[in-house]
């Protein structure tokens, strides 16, 4: 009878630990899903239109001065976002994540690191949002740095098919 007692206690404590891991598990996808959406919201939403004066380096690509596309590319997790030319000869991918500013920008924006004469995308700003993207440095940007004088240029962007103010 001792014997019976403890095996019914163990099959209840084995229910009552497989519940307890299934809430645990619960409760992390949840808290997962959150964190996601959260990090979803503090992207660049939609295509931004730009033209650059001066030629530029989008992550590792090289680019002529001219009018862009921008945009974040879909089913890439919001960490790969496309430059491409208006007539769409030219273009490159690179990876971003996420940038904050205080304030938040009066109009949407890209802002570049200058050294020297050689410009490259560092972060994207929308209008009137405090959250953006920052562009990961390049082997090349990086080397350059190390041997030239910082500043910066903002260049301002539009959504596209949204009239100019």
């Amino acid at each position: 009878m001792a014997g019976e007692i403890i095996n019914q206690t163990r099959t209840s404590l084995t229910g009552a630990t497989r519940t307890r891991n299934l809430l645990s598990f619960f409760v992390a996808l949840l808290s997962t899903l959150a964190i996601h959406t959260i990090t979803a919201h503090a992207q660049i939403a939609g295509d931004l239109e730009v033209t650059i004066p001066f030629q530029f380096h989008a992550g590792d690509a090289k680019l002529p001065a001219g009018k862009y596309i921008v945009r974040t590319l879909d089913n890439t997790d919001l960490t790969i976002m496309e430059i491409s030319s208006e007539d769409g000869s030219t273009s490159a991918l690179f990876e971003v994540r996420d940038a904050e500013t205080n304030p938040a920008p009066a109009k949407s924006e890209l802002i570049f690191n200058k050294y020297g004469n050689r410009y490259f995308l560092t972060k994207l700003f929308e209008e009137g949002s405090t959250n953006g993207s920052t562009v990961d440095k390049s082997r090349y940007e990086k080397r350059i740095s190390q041997a030239a004088t910082e500043a910066q240029a903002h260049v301002p962007a539009h959504h596209r098919g949204r009239q100019r103010s």
